[in-house]
């Protein structure tokens, strides 16, 4: 078999290739299909949710609850965790806002309403109040908790870490919540 025959083979082979692509997009552009907002069945018992929603829950079913972790939690301890906040946000009473806002008496005051202090969207318009879970589920990773903060910390991932930082705010208020 000299070159020219091979020639022919290889081009033949490429010509089919080239001949089922060009179908394909053809029919593809000539029977395009959009993909209906909603579902043509309706399956009973399932609930609607959006994405944040499927998010939140994820977060919060892999975590354990913190309230029993609070009753052995260390304020010390949790100060010491609190340096890594420190960078960007006051503790004490009439601490000034820094990168992020002073966190004073932040258990159980409501989500992105700290004076002066510019929040993102997701934060201001989140609607909850800090409580020990909500602060729990934030600090273990807060851009996947509430999706959209400008909050760049990646979070603390052990339990006790994080019921000894809640344990340390809670202190800090002038009216600390019980922590039961």
């Amino acid at each position: 078999m000299d070159s020219f025959e091979f020639n022919k083979i290889a081009a033949a082979i490429l010509t089919t290739a080239l001949v089922f692509i060009g179908i394909k997009e053809i029919g593809n552009v000539i029977y395009h299909v959009d993909k209906p907002k909603k579902s043509a069945y309706k399956i009973e018992g399932v609930e609607q949710t959006t994405t944040g929603q499927v998010a939140e829950k994820k977060v919060e079913a892999s975590l354990a609850p913190i309230t029993p972790l609070l009753a052995s939690a260390s304020i010390d301890a949790g100060a010491k965790v609190f340096k890594k906040c420190a960078a960007c946000h006051s503790i004490d009473k009439g601490g000034a806002n820094k990168i992020g806002p002073g966190l004073w008496g932040i258990v159980n005051k409501k989500v992105g309403a700290a004076e002066g202090f510019k929040y993102s969207a997701a934060l201001s318009g989140y609607g909850k109040n800090w409580t020990f879970e909500e602060l729990n589920g934030f600090l273990h990773k807060p851009m996947k908790y509430i999706k959209g903060t400008k909050m760049g910390f990646a979070g603390l991932k052990k339990d006790s870490d994080r019921a000894n930082v809640i344990a340390y705010m809670n202190s800090k208020s002038d009216s600390p919540a019980p922590l039961k």
